[in-house]
């Protein structure tokens, strides 16, 4: 099943952030977009945001580019985050896996999105792009 599940490339750049674990959430964080993952442990509050969201001084990683599954993805497959993982991690290509209630996402850095794309393939995925708007 994990293979054909279509994955998406979609345009433009997001970054992961981290806060302090008691901080509020900031206005920046809370404005709609198409993927924002908001994550509070005892440790740290992270964030996942487009990337113009994010001021220059919050500390972050940025330029990632989001590789969506296409779901829904029923909550008893297994392995799915494991089968891009595995190639990809093969290659050298470092990922940020995040889940959510239907699917999959999987940030990779903009500067290995050619190469994971290629891999992928090369994998059996169908990967397509997302038009730049």
């Amino acid at each position: 099943m994990t293979n054909d599940l279509p994955l998406v490339v979609w345009a433009g750049r997001w970054s992961v952030s981290r806060l302090p674990p008691d901080a509020a959430l900031p206005e920046w964080a809370l404005r709609p977009s198409r993927l924002t993952v908001i994550a509070r442990t005892a440790e740290e509050l992270s964030i996942v945001t487009p990337e113009d969201e994010v001021p220059a001084e919050v500390i972050a990683e940025r330029g990632f580019c989001v590789i969506k599954v296409e779901g829904p993805i029923p909550f008893q497959a297994t392995g799915v985050i494991a089968s891009f993982a595995t190639p990809l991690a093969s290659a050298g290509i470092a990922i940020f896996p995040v889940s959510t209630y239907d699917t999959d996402y999987v940030l990779v850095r903009e500067a290995d999105l050619s190469r994971a794309i290629d891999t992928l393939r090369r994998a059996g995925w169908k990967v397509k792009r997302q038009p730049s708007a």
